[in-house]
């Protein structure tokens, strides 16, 4: 169920909440450790609990019937570092990341010619920048598409290692995910 990082099976990817499922069983387990800690009050927390957990089942099949407007051939997800392997695996997304699951890990030239490859063979219409990564290996890609011949857009800023400012939708959990699925299903179908 969990992701361990490449080269150090002990490890894993910390991004799980790109599973909605799964961020719904940690909000699940959450409440129970909230319960054991403080029982007077274990009621406002399994209804609470209950509560968003209901709304994250439904997200959860948004998330589904949404990604499954886009062609499977065209169902590639490409951003500047490997933080959606989670939700490739849950959404039946094919995931690259150029950097690795490391922000501050440099892209190396093979993998950028390798991710090139993909989106001008089978045509991807769009690559993804993040809100917390440099956009400059992300340009790269366009760039090395176009001598390709193949015109790929960046199809937008997703959310990967932070939600987006405080006070807005985006700046919540359910919030993010529907802003990153919105941008997602808009431009690659």
């Amino acid at each position: 169920m969990l992701r361990h990082m490449p080269g150090a099976e002990a490890v894993y990817d910390p991004h799980v909440w790109f599973n909605v499922a799964l961020w719904a069983r940690c909000a699940e387990y959450a409440a129970e450790k909230l319960i054991e800690l403080d029982p007077v009050r274990s009621d406002d927390y399994r209804r609470n609990a209950e509560s968003y957990v209901a709304k994250l089942r439904a997200l959860d099949e948004e998330c589904r019937r949404r990604l499954a407007e886009i062609p499977k051939q065209q169902r590639v997800l490409v951003t500047a570092h490997d933080a959606f392997g989670y939700f490739g695996d849950a959404y039946d997304i094919e995931v690259h990341g150029l950097q690795g699951m490391s922000t501050i890990a440099e892209a190396d030239l093979g993998g950028v010619n390798e991710i090139i490859d993909v989106l001008a063979t089978r045509r991807i219409k769009a690559v993804f920048v993040e809100s917390s990564v440099p956009i400059k290996n992300i340009r790269a890609l366009v760039e090395g598409c176009a001598a390709r011949g193949h015109n790929v857009m960046i199809g937008g800023e997703l959310y990967s290692d932070a939600m987006g400012p405080e006070g807005t939708r985006e700046g919540t959990y359910i919030g993010m995910v529907e802003h990153n699925l919105n941008t997602i299903v808009e431009a690659l179908k």
